[in-house]
C-alpha cells in the first residue's frame, strides 16, 4: 500500500489541542484540510493559530513564506459533518469518551464515501469498542500522535480485531510521508507507549514513598546517570498528575486490576489536592518566578584510594576501569566480579539489597553502586551499603568513584537501586508486550525512543546488559517484596535461561 496522494483531503473532527496539532501536520504535508468542531468558533480560531504559527516558523527559517501561504490557504472550516464529504480521510480528535466516539463514527459513515478511511487519536479507549457499531468497521484504525503533534515525531498505528491490514499499512506510510516515525500496534490498553512506560513513573514513586532518596535525587539520577531526558518527577509534573494518575488507572483497570499497573496513593494525594504541576504551580516541585532549584542529595568529595583490586568481569561496570586515573595502582584477579578497596568491596546491584547481598555472599563492608547508560562518560551515580558495613566504607567508595568523575548521591538500600531498577521493570514490560504480540520488538523500542526519547529502546538495552543479569535483578525485587508486580515476564525467564536476544524473540 502507498501513503495517501497530497491531493487527499483530511478531516480532524475537533479543533482543540491535539485536533490542531494534527491539521498543522497535515496541512504543512501539503494536503487540503478541513477543521470542525460542535463547539462554536473553536475551529476557525484553531485555524487562525495554526496560520500564525506557519508565520513564525518562517521568521524563525524553518519554512519558506510559500509553504506557509500554501499550507495556511490549505486549512478550511467546516460548520458542519457534511462539508467533509469529500474527505478520504477523517482523523476523530474529540473528547475521550466511548460513546461520543461511536456516536461521530456513526455520523460520518453517514456522509463520507466508504472508501474513505477512518482514524481516531484516542489514547485509552479501544479502537475494536469504537468501530464494533460500524457498518465498516474494517475501515477504522487508530492514529494516536503524541502532544505536541507537530514536534513529537511517534505515531501510534493502531489495529483493532476489525482492522484490514490495508488501511494500518495506508495510515502508516502516510504518517510516515508527513514527516513522522510511525509503530504498528494492536488495540490493547495503553498501546505500546502508556503501557510500557508505566514502571518509569511507578518504580519512582515506589521509591521516594519508601524514603529511598527525594524526588529530585531520584529525577537527578535517572536524568544524569541513566540518561533520561527528564526524571519521572519532573516528567509528572509536565504532563499533569490528573492526567498521568488517569491513564495509570485505565491501564490498570483495563489489564483487571494486574499489580504490575496499581496506582500511586501518592500521586492520588496530589490530584486531590489539585497539586497537578505546572499548570497549577505546584506539583512534587514548586513553580514560580521565586522558586529555588532543588536540592540533589550529593556526597562531598572524599580521598581518592591508592590501589584498586578488580576481581574478574565487572559486567556493564566494567568501562569504569578504564577511566581509572593513572595516579591509582589497579591490580586485577580473578573472581566474582567487585572492586576491592581498602576497607571496602564495591559492586554493581544485581537486584538484591546489599544488605542480602552482603549477608548470603559474607561480603561485611559491600557497597553497590547503580547502573549507568554509559559507564565510560561519568555523570551522576547512586550507591547503598549493607547495614553491615561501617559508614567508613561509603567513603571509600564514594571516594574512588569520585575520582573517576562521578558525583556520587547516597542512598537507602533498596533492590536494584534506582536506574537499575527501572530499566529492568521497563524492559520486563516491553517482553511482555511483545510475548503478547502487541507489537514487534523493532516497534517497541522504537515506539519508546520516539515517543518519550529514551537513551535506548527496553528491549535493545536489555539485550546489551544481557537477558539473564535483567531476569536476576527482576527475581532480586520479586524475593524483596513477595508481590506478583515483580514477576519476570515468561518471554524474558525463558531468554534468560539460553541467552537469548529480546530484540530478536
Amino acid at each position: 500500500m502507498a501513503a495517501l496522494n497530497t491531493s487527499t483531503q483530511i478531516a480532524v473532527i475537533g479543533a482543540g489541542a491535539m485536533g490542531s496539532g494534527i491539521a498543522q501536520v497535515a496541512a504543512a504535508a501539503g494536503h487540503p484540510v478541513w477543521l470542525y468542531d460542535a463547539r462554536d468558533g473553536v475551529a476557525e480560531k484553531s485555524r487562525q493559530q495554526i496560520r500564525a504559527i506557519f508565520s513564525r516558523l518562517v521568521e524563525k527559517g524553518k519554512m519558506t513564506s510559500e509553504h506557509a501561504a500554501l499550507a495556511g490557504e490549505a486549512l478550511k472550516v467546516a460548520t458542519a459533518l457534511e462539508d467533509v464529504a469529500q474527505a478520504g480521510l477523517v482523523i476523530e480528535a474529540i473528547v475521550e469518551d466511548l460513546e461520543a466516539k461511536r456516536q461521530l463514527f456513526s455520523e460520518l459513515e453517514a456522509v463520507i464515501d466508504p472508501r474513505a478511511l477512518l482514524a481516531t487519536n484516542t489514547s485509552s479507549v479501544s479502537v475494536t469498542a469504537i468501530a464494533a457499531k460500524l457498518e465498516h468497521p474494517h475501515r477504522l484504525a487508530g492514529l494516536h500522535f503524541f502532544n505536541p503533534a507537530p514536534l513529537m515525531a511517534l505515531v501510534e498505528i493502531v489495529s483493532g480485531l476489525a482492522t484490514a491490514p490495508d488501511v494500518a499499512q495506508t495510515l502508516y506510510e502516510t504518517a510516515e510521508g508527513w514527516g513522522k516515525k510511525p509503530v504498528h500496534t494492536r488495540s490493547t490498553p495503553g498501546f505500546i507507549v502508556n503501557r510500557v512506560a508505566r514502571p518509569f513513573y511507578a518504580e519512582a514513586l515506589r521509591l521516594m514513598e519508601e524514603q529511598v532518596s527525594s524526588a529530585s535525587t531520584l529525577d537527578a539520577l535517572l536524568r544524569e546517570g541513566g540518561r533520561f531526558p527528564m526524571g519521572p518527577f519532573e516528567l509528572m509534573d509536565l504532563i499533569g498528575h490528573d492526567v498521568n494518575f488517569a491513564v495509570t488507572c485505565s491501564v490498570f483497570n483495563a489489564y483487571f486490576q494486574d499489580p504490575r499497573f496499581k496506582p500511586s496513593l501518592t500521586q492520588q494525594e496530589l490530584v486531590m489536592a489539585g497539586y497537578l504541576g505546572r499548570k497549577s504551580g505546584r506539583g512534587f516541585y514548586p513553580y514560580g518566578p521565586d522558586t529555588e532549584a532543588p536540592v540533589i542529595a550529593e556526597l562531598p568529595i572524599q580521598p581518592a584510594p591508592s590501589v584498586v583490586i578488580i576481581e574478574g568481569d565487572l559486567g556493564p561496570g566494567e568501562a569504569l576501569v578504564s577511566g581509572i586515573p593513572s595516579s591509582i595502582a589497579v591490580k586485577r584477579s580473578s573472581g566474582s566480579g567487585v572492586i576491592r578497596l581498602e576497607g571496602c568491596t564495591l559492586a554493581l546491584s544485581d537486584g538484591r539489597t546489599a544488605t542480602i547481598r552482603s549477608a548470603e555472599d559474607d561480603v561485611p563492608d559491600l557497597v553497590l553502586f547503580d547502573l549507568a547508560f554509559d559507564y565510560g562518560k561519568p555523570g551522576r551515580i547512586a550507591i547503598a551499603t549493607s547495614d553491615q558495613a561501617s559508614p567508613r566504607s561509603l567513603q571509600i567508595a564514594a571516594g574512588f568513584l569520585q575520582s573517576i568523575g562521578w558525583q556520587v548521591s547516597v542512598v537507602e538500600d533498596s533492590p536494584g537501586l534506582v536506574v537499575l531498577r527501572t530499566v529492568a521493570m521497563l524492559a520486563n514490560e516491553a517482553a511482555d508486550a511483545l510475548l503478547q504480540s502487541v507489537a514487534s520488538a523493532e516497534d517497541i523500542d522504537k515506539a519508546m525512543r520516539f515517543g518519550v526519547n529514551y537513551p535506548q529502546g527496553p528491549l535493545a538495552w536489555a539485550d546489551r546488559l544481557g537477558t539473564g543479569y535483567i531476569y536476576r535483578v527482576l527475581k532480586g525485587l520479586q524475593d524483596n517484596y513477595q508481590e506478583d508486580r515483580y514477576r519476570p515476564s515468561a518471554l524474558l525467564r525463558r531468554l534468560a535461561s539460553s541467552g537469548g536476544s529480546l530484540q530478536k524473540a
